[in-house]
């Protein structure tokens, strides 16, 4: 098992959250021992807490050229027609994967081709499981250019959650494979995915659980593909 290094950050801060409990106890006239026992467990759990959502497995892609593969995983929420006039400027199917608080946050790209961070965007924190938070939520925005299909992505923040992040080259494309890692959601909890709607024929159905980088929730209709 491995863990993204941006939880240092968060083990620290665990750090800081026992000393300042095990200060109040004292303060409150607890003794040393219960002081000791309380502040140790309590920053024991927050930290394995912490690492075991920042934890990154290994995963294996399907070899299967002709697979739209989940970047997220979680529950697919929701499987909609929606017209995306900003970017893919067509009628489109949008399928969102929530993720709990026990899911991996780690995304990755659902097809092969070419990347292109389009910016993070400022927005409301409506609960992402609101129809509204889709088109109005923060978010960062992701354009997926394959040889089949053109893919839109977008890591949603809720109400709660800290930030989300794109690792690779905000300013310039970059090629990528389908299952490549592309980011994380520091307690982001969806994700949306925007295809043209006679593009690619969905196989997942609403209540769907996923895994990033395995289970394949569509295919190309390569017959009109565009």
């Amino acid at each position: 098992m491995h863990f993204r290094g941006e939880v240092l950050p968060f083990l620290a801060a665990t750090v800081v959250f026992g000393l300042v409990l095990a200060l109040v106890l004292r303060v409150c006239g607890v003794n040393c021992i219960k002081v000791s026992v309380i502040s140790s467990c309590a920053g024991l759990v927050v930290a394995g807490y912490m690492m075991y959502f920042f934890r990154d497995p290994d995963r294996v892609t399907p070899l299967d050229s002709n697979a739209v593969i989940a970047p997220a995983d979680g529950k697919i929420a929701m499987i909609v027609n929606v017209h995306e006039g900003e970017y893919l400027k067509t009628d489109t199917v949008r399928i969102s994967i929530f993720l709990s608080l026990f899911d991996v946050h780690v995304n990755r790209s659902p097809i092969s081709g070419k990347s292109k961070f389009l910016g993070y965007f400022p927005g409301k924190r409506f609960f992402t499981f609101d129809e509204k938070s889709s088109e109005f939520n923060q978010h960062n925005a992701i354009l997926i250019t394959g040889e089949e299909t053109s893919c839109l992505l977008k890591q949603i923040v809720g109400p709660v959650c800290r930030r989300v992040v794109y690792w690779p080259d905000h300013d310039n494309e970059v090629p990528l494979k389908s299952g490549d890692k592309i980011g994380m959601m520091k307690f982001g909890s969806r994700l949306d995915l925007y295809f043209p709607v006679d593009s690619i024929k969905v196989n997942a159905k609403v209540g769907d659980v996923v895994r990033a980088g395995e289970t394949i929730i569509a295919v190309f209709n390569k017959e009109d593909a565009q």
